[in-house]
């Protein structure tokens, strides 16, 4: 058996190793913060989505922008597709749950948004469902990935791929990235308004 002490160790470690690997997305981090930048100065807005803890980063990272990230300044526009309960049962119940993120991109999604997805696997039909609408309607689409891409690797404008097979490091490297598109995201905006 582990002690506390090891699986601290072990999991800073191994969350290190992961964040470090994140070096590597530099050019990927860049034309994700613009196409975030692009949509809001346009006036359009963000739809994100996940699923479990994925689904939680996603109301996270979408509160980020209503509210605010570091300082005060003007509400952005972004919506969780994970966070209406009956809205999600509905679409679950008439029309599958791989539906429950496109349908919202249907009713939702205007060209000049952007969707953003989290799957640490890469296998969430239900992401690989809204990625397709989204394209359909003309969006712009950045990909929060894991492991080796999944069968969603390459849908999307951006992919931002956490290789590794550790869901919770994935997880880990997935916030770190959202925040730091936050960051990147109000110190943008909030200077040269256009």
């Amino acid at each position: 058996m582990h002690s506390s002490s090891e699986v601290l160790k072990t999991a800073v470690a191994a969350a290190k190793e992961t964040l470090q690997s994140l070096f590597d997305l530099d050019a990927q981090v860049a034309k994700a913060a613009d196409l975030i930048e692009q949509c809001l100065r346009a006036g359009n807005k963000l739809l994100v989505c996940g699923n479990g803890g994925s689904a939680a980063d996603a109301s996270h990272f979408a509160t980020e922008f209503v509210v605010r990230f570091m300082k005060d300044r003007p509400a952005y526009p972004a919506i969780c597709l994970a966070g209406d309960g009956g809205l999600l049962t509905a679409a679950g119940n008439d029309y599958g749950f791989d539906e429950v993120f496109a349908r919202q991109v249907a009713a939702f999604g205007l060209p000049g948004d952007v969707l953003i997805c989290l799957t640490t696997s890469g296998k969430s039909k239900n992401v690989e469902r809204a990625l397709q609408e989204a394209k359909a309607r003309n969006l712009k689409t950045i990909a929060f990935l894991g492991r080796d891409g999944g069968s969603t690797i390459g849908m999307a404008d951006v992919d931002l791929l956490v290789q590794g097979d550790s869901t919770a490091r994935i997880q880990e490297a997935h916030q770190l990235l959202l925040h730091v598109l936050c960051e990147i995201s109000e110190a943008r905006l909030s200077r040269n308004k256009q």
